[in-house]
């Protein structure tokens, strides 16, 4: 082990081993592609990098040396296809294997890595092209990606290149009824385990470079480029709930402020195997599948599956030795529906949370089954984890921790003053000066940058209240916040309490206009099975929430649907159902 994060960062700790200062810093050139995956690639070349399977049955283990070696031949490549310092690439690669590559090479060459989703549309493929001036393209073939892509790209001038990447499987083989692959002899699966299979199938495609076989064909000798910190290196489109996504623009410090994330939250250790559960489109997944753990020269799990299946995932805990594990909310709750009995979980040691809220039944129900608690966290787009219950602190169930040593972290009034306790208000990260980890600007956007950026302060546009010991509660987003007969009401709590309830599956809570309060708060709700909507059920899950709650906070309109609007990387759009409700008022005789 080369202890390489403590390169980084200076540490302190009180006598409970809870972290009380955390201290970064880097050269000018620091690189997180050569300064860390390399170093460990050429000093300590067998170390385990990353597990990579499919439902298929393909299976890679990747050590550092390897990482080095198919990245260098991927950068070589991508220069040949004309990328190089400063260009902008779109990478839509689900979870292969090959956008490990990628992310590596595109560092080495200082070019600027903009992930995205798969699930992305003509209208989403344009607006992003377009408004982050895309000159190259790095897409699947599996799926749809590619006939998006062509059927907008002309559209698109700065797009000079695209290169299609051939997954092998990605969990969309179909298979027979014996469950059989039918992949038409292409070999997917179990054929394509070991070296010999890695970047092994070709694919063609009317304007389209092949990714595999070019790789497979590059030099694996490759000399490091010139490139700085404090240029651009990743470039996020924010998953909003109205409007167009904001270009989040971050530099090369983001990749060392994860180490916060990976060290102090998620608790991963060099010999351990860390499992997140994201797709390489969104954040989340740099946040758990490459930079604070490679810091801390863990290894991570990595799975290619097309639709989530509780029981997929809890099998691969116990089947390649899990120990630290995060998940959003939505999918802890899935797996609450499992025997977790059924699985062997003795290998895990760790478990956390972020991306939403994490209501207190879940907490509760994770405990009892695995022994283990929940550690929340918190963070943007924008950020790497803000607030959080850290290693060795005490998480009070519902609250999302405290801030982190890195940031300088408050609650502001609307004026800019600090909230007392127990006052809500909006949560703000210091950044004058500017710390590791907060994005650089919204690209091409300085309206919206001024908007969020000012006074010393950015401003995260998340609500949330202290209590007298510190600990963060969230409330929600300032747009979802419920102002209601002069209070504040924040829609979690009220969700987190309807959860508990036996008929409640999914709920939104939102605000809907009435004449006398000013706002009325309304459920919209997704029942469990078993379950129907009626009047006698609405008065029910109102009683429920005036005994677990202040009276004033319960849904004053209970609705009843089979599905929640959402985001395309599911987050719940309370402002679909807003926008719904624009012109509905509360029915006569629900006071």
């Amino acid at each position: 082990m080369r202890n390489i994060n403590l390169r980084y960062v200076n540490e302190e700790y009180d006598d409970n081993g809870l972290l009380t200062k955390f201290e970064l810093h880097c050269d000018p050139d620091y690189n997180f592609a050569y300064d860390v995956v390399d170093d460990i690639a050429v000093n300590d070349p067998d170390r385990r990098a990353m597990v990579w399977c499919n439902p298929e049955g393909e299976e890679h283990v990747f050590t550092f040396a390897d990482m080095k070696r198919w990245s260098d031949k991927t950068a070589n490549f991508l220069a040949e296809q004309g990328i190089g310092r400063g260009d902008k690439v779109l990478v839509v690669l689900r979870r292969h294997y090959q956008f490990w590559f990628v992310a590596l090479a595109l560092a080495k060459l200082g070019a600027v890595k903009v992930p995205a989703t798969f699930m992305l549309k003509e209208h989403d493929m344009s607006y992003r092209l377009n408004g982050a001036g895309i000159k190259a393209i790095i897409a699947t073939s599996a799926g749809e990606v590619a006939d998006v892509v062509d059927a907008v790209v002309a559209e698109c001038p700065t797009v000079q290149t695209l290169i299609m990447v051939n997954p092998a499987g990605a969990g969309l083989t179909e298979r027979d009824e014996h469950g059989n692959l039918l992949d038409g002899g292409q070999g997917f699966g179990a054929a394509l385990s070991g070296e010999a299979g890695i970047c092994a199938l070709s694919v063609e495609r009317a304007g389209w470079v092949d990714f595999n076989a070019g790789v497979r064909a590059a030099s694996d000798a490759f000399a490091r480029h010139e490139t700085l910190a404090a240029e651009p290196m990743l470039l996020y489109f924010s998953s909003g709930t109205s409007g167009n996504p904001k270009m989040v623009m971050h530099d090369s410090l983001y990749s060392l402020g994860h180490l916060m994330t990976a060290k102090h939250w998620h608790n991963v250790r060099p010999d351990g195997l860390h499992f997140t559960i994201a797709d390489t489109g969104w954040g989340k997944a740099v946040w758990g599948k490459l930079y604070g753990q490679w810091l801390m020269e863990a290894a991570v799990l990595t799975y290619d599956f097309d639709r989530f299946h509780a029981s997929e995932i809890l099998d691969l805990i116990g089947r390649y030795g899990v120990t630290t594990f995060c998940a959003p909310p939505t999918m802890y709750r899935m797996m609450m529906q499992e025997d977790l009995g059924a699985y062997d979980l003795s290998s895990l040691e760790y478990s956390t949370t972020a991306g939403e809220a994490l209501n207190p039944d879940l907490f509760d129900f994770w405990k009892e089954n695995t022994g283990l608690t929940i550690f929340e966290g918190f963070g943007q787009t924008e950020t790497p984890l803000t607030i959080g219950n850290l290693t060795n602190s005490t998480p009070r169930p519902g609250s999302m921790g405290k801030p982190v040593p890195l940031y300088e972290v408050a609650i502001l009034r609307e004026d800019g003053t600090a909230c007392a306790t127990g006052e809500t208000g909006e949560i703000c990260i210091r950044i004058d000066p500017h710390p590791a980890g907060i994005m650089m600007e919204y690209y091409r956007d300085a309206d919206k940058t001024a908007a969020t950026m000012h006074d010393g302060w950015y401003h995260t546009g998340d609500t949330a209240w202290a209590d007298e010991d510190g600990y963060y509660w969230y409330v929600g987003r300032n747009d979802d916040v419920i102002k209601s007969s002069g209070y504040r009401i924040g829609p979690f709590e009220i969700e987190s309490v309807m959860l508990e309830h036996p008929a409640v599956r999914e709920v939104a809570v939102t605000g809907v206009p009435d004449e006398l309060r000013g706002m009325a708060v309304k459920a919209t709700v997704v029942l469990a099975e078993g379950f129907a909507g009626s009047d006698e059920l609405t008065r029910e899950l109102q009683e429920w929430v005036k005994r677990e709650t202040a009276p004033y906070k319960y849904p004053r309109i209970i609705e009843y649907t089979v599905e929640l609007p959402r985001t395309v990387n599911g987050k719940i759009r309370r402002v679909a159902i807003r926008e719904a409700d624009q012109r509905q008022t509360v029915p006569e005789g629900l006071v």
